[in-house]
């Protein structure tokens, strides 16, 4: 009896993970992708991947506000655009710089991208933030980047995370 209830056990569980791994596929429920007007239980992930400049995200607070990142390899830049919780819209902000803090084999390093407003932020205000610093675009590549910046008076931190396999396919 025992080994009964330790084989219905096992494919419990079993029957568990294989529901959960079919659930955590990345892909929409739903054919082409379309919402299926079901309160969004079509949507298996709702956090957005990519930047309108086609950049990586980085996520800022609770998803608050998103940055997106783009890194020019052949001018040797760094631009940093601030995004609303969606990705999507620009968000100006009452800031001169924004900061990059890492750790570069084994050393602490600070970098500051100057405001460098977009044609539709208001006055004294910037959605983008850019560097030409030839060590911040090579260091960047470091597992450990984060990017620091003030928003209405508050501080956030969002971890710069790399997809090395995105980019071995270039």
């Amino acid at each position: 009896m025992k080994t009964h209830a330790t084989t219905i056990g096992l494919s419990a569980s079993l029957s568990l993970a294989l529901l959960i791994l079919a659930g955590c596929s990345g892909e929409d429920a739903s054919p082409g992708g379309e919402d299926t007007g079901n309160g969004g239980a079509g949507v298996v992930d709702a956090h957005p991947t990519e930047g309108p400049h086609q950049g990586e995200l980085i996520e800022l607070g609770n998803e608050e506000y998103h940055a997106e990142l783009i890194h020019d390899e052949i001018a040797g830049s760094i631009t940093i655009y601030v995004l609303d919780s969606t990705a999507k819209e620009s968000v100006a902000i009452e800031a001169s710089e924004v900061t990059v803090n890492l750790s570069h084999d084994g050393e602490a390093e600070q970098f500051t991208l100057t405001a460098n407003a977009d044609t539709t932020d208001p006055a004294e205000t910037s959605s983008r933030f850019e560097s030409s610093d030839v060590h911040l675009a090579e260091d960047l590549e470091s597992r450990e980047a984060t990017l620091v910046l003030t928003i209405k008076g508050k501080q956030y931190r969002g971890e710069i995370k790399h997809d090395h396999d995105e980019h071995e396919d270039h």
